[in-house]
C-alpha cells in the first residue's frame, strides 16, 4: 500500500491484501508485505521484510529498500506508470529471494555503483533479512543515522514489463522511516514478532476461505 507520510519510525506493520492498483502480476503471498524492520549497527543497517506467505518460492520476486541518504527523489514517479509520489531515494538495497542481494548506490552525476552480495541474507518462512554495510552507502547529505528508508515488493514475471513500475505490488513507508537502535534480544523479539503477523494473516484467509 502506498501510505501517507508516515512519522519516524523503526518498525512498521502493513496491512494484508493491499495490492497496488497498478499491478499486473499475481496476487501473491509472498509479494504482500505484512512488515519490515531496520535497525542500525556502527557498521550499517540490518534489514528484515516479512511477508504474508513463504519467501524464497516464487523465481522473480524482490524486495527493494529505498534508501535516502540526502540526495533522495521520487525516481519512481518518472517509470511507467507514474508511482511512488513521496518514495524519495538515492540508493537501494535488493533482497532476492535465492538469498542473493545487491546494492546500487547513485552518484549526484553518471551510473550507480552496484555491488552483489552473493548469499547474504537469511530466509526463515515469511521472513528474508540481511545487513547492509554502510562502507557501500556512503552519505550525500545526510549522517547515517538520519538515512530514511521505504520499501517495495517485485514480481518480475514477464520479460516484457521487466523493469516497469507494473511489477510493483506493494508499498510501505512512503514519507520514510528511520533505524532503531535495538538490543540484539529486541531485534531477535522484533523478528519473531512480524512472523507472528504473518501466520495470523494466513490463519485468516484460510478462515476466510
Amino acid at each position: 500500500m502506498l501510505a501517507t507520510a508516515l512519522p519516524v519510525q523503526a518498525t512498521i506493520a502493513d496491512p494484508a491484501g493491499d495490492f497496488l492498483p497498478s499491478f499486473t502480476g499475481t496476487p501473491l503471498g509472498e509479494v504482500d508485505i505484512a512488515g519490515a524492520a531496520v535497525a542500525r549497527r556502527a557498521t550499517g543497517w540490518d534489514f528484515s521484510v516479512t511477508a504474508n506467505g513463504p519467501v524464497g518460492v516464487t523465481p522473480g520476486v524482490l524486495y527493494v529498500w529505498g534508501i535516502n541518504r540526502g540526495a533522495g527523489t521520487p525516481r519512481l514517479s518518472f517509470g511507467t506508470p507514474s508511482i511512488g509520489a513521496g518514495v524519495n531515494f538515492d540508493a537501494v538495497f535488493v533482497m532476492f529471494g535465492n538469498g542473493d542481494a545487491r546494492i546500487a548506490a547513485f552518484p549526484a552525476a553518471g551510473p550507480p555503483a552496484i555491488t552483489n552480495l552473493p548469499g547474504a541474507l537469511s530466509l526463515s518462512g515469511n521472513n528474508i533479512s540481511g545487513f547492509a554495510p554502510l562502507s557501500l552507502l556512503p552519505s550525500r547529505g545526510f549522517a547515517p543515522e538520519d538515512y530514511t528508508f521505504s520499501l517495495w515488493s517485485r514480481l518480475r514475471a514477464n520479460p516484457l514489463l521487466d523493469g516497469t513500475n507494473v511489477e510493483i505490488a506493494d508499498f510501505l513507508g512512503a514519507g520514510g522511516f528511520a533505524a532503531s537502535v535495538p538490543e540484539p534480544q529486541s531485534w531477535a523479539l522484533l523478528l519473531a514478532g512480524f512472523a507472528g503477523v504473518g501466520m495470523m494473516a494466513r490463519r485468516q484467509r484460510q478462515r476466510v476461505a
